[in-house]
């Protein structure tokens, strides 16, 4: 990160950072910052800023811990929800709120099974910015039990305090809740729209369900680039971690969703989402019944996308994030 975007972070996050004396706050931010980017060992961040190993990882987890703390209110799902609609409107996509995805880290051991991972849960918006971020859930869940047990769900279907606004009237004069896009791994629900999964039999896709499908496909691009360029910028996330690490590897992810965000805000380039990353990490979709309420509303919004054309392709243009 630039010097400037440093020094602010820095100046952010002192306060807290005092209770590491003798090590300065600067010293420990810079050494956190060297781990999470580098992957570097303990070991190495001793030697490179004069502290002994277990120094480095004492200041290492404590900056993670203040990052955490100073630094949530960057996952604006709750305090910025007219920013988000008005970015996804750029995008032909009328009171959307987000998209949600999933991305596995692996793990080394047999405690999740053979090519065991963790899971995280993560909703994006038109910019690339993290909203929400549910981290550390066993490959060994479904998509679907991992929603239903995350804070987002029980903020929208138990508390009432999500998705909760005034609805959009459409150009046929239909009205449509808030709502967030998610993949075919998700079950169909009024305010969780998946895509359309092609029929067995020879009619196919109509052209209503191909257009919703092809702006869904894009705005899923959405969180796959988020999650790209998280483990582009900060490599630790692209080690093997071991068994004993999974209690604490999850709040490590979790703060470094936080320093993408506090990046992007900085308007830090970003970097190519490319590197060092897989994405043939595809899950099984979901196979259960589909809400009613939730096809009635996925069908007018098709058919408002078939109506006006879609126009995700300018939209992109006008977006830092995509270009």
């Amino acid at each position: 990160m630039s010097k400037s975007s440093f020094t602010l972070l820095l100046r952010l996050l002192t306060p807290s950072l005092n209770s590491l004396s003798p090590i300065p706050p600067n010293y420990a931010l810079a050494a956190a910052l060297f781990r999470l980017s580098h992957g570097a060992s303990y070991k190495s961040i001793a030697r490179r800023f004069m502290l002994d190993s277990a120094t480095a990882c004492r200041a290492f987890y404590m900056v993670c811990k203040v990052i955490n703390d100073r630094l949530g209110h960057l996952f604006e799902f709750r305090s910025d929800i007219k920013r988000i609609i008005v970015g996804f409107g750029w995008i032909s996509l009328p009171n959307c709120c987000g998209v949600l995805g999933f991305d596995r880290f692996q793990i080394d051991g047999d405690l999740l099974g053979e090519n065991g991972s963790l899971m995280v849960q993560g909703l994006v918006d038109s910019e690339g910015r993290f909203l929400d971020v549910s981290a550390g859930w066993p490959s060994t869940m479904k998509p679907e039990t991992i929603l239903r047990q995350s804070k987002l769900f029980s903020g929208v279907e138990d508390s009432r305090e999500l998705l909760n606004g005034l609805a959009f009237e459409l150009s046929d004069g239909i009205s449509i809740p808030q709502y967030i896009l998610g993949d075919s791994c998700f079950p169909l629900l009024p305010w969780l729209l998946t895509p359309f999964v092609e029929s067995d039999d020879k009619n196919g896709l109509n052209s209503s369900e191909r257009a919703f499908n092809s702006v869904h496909c894009r705005g899923m691009e959405l969180a796959v680039t988020a999650f790209g360029r998280v483990r582009a910028r900060w490599q630790l996330l692209l080690n093997r971690w071991k068994e004993e690490c999974i209690e604490s590897f999850p709040f490590i992810i979790v703060t470094c969703c936080l320093l993408h965000n506090f990046l992007i805000k900085c308007s830090e380039a970003l970097p190519d989402e490319n590197v060092g990353y897989s994405r043939d990490q595809v899950l099984p979709p979901f196979e259960g019944e589909l809400d009613e309420n939730g096809q009635k509303i996925r069908n007018a919004l098709a058919s408002h996308l078939n109506r006006v054309g879609c126009h995700l392709c300018a939209g992109c243009k006008k977006s830092k994030f995509l270009t």
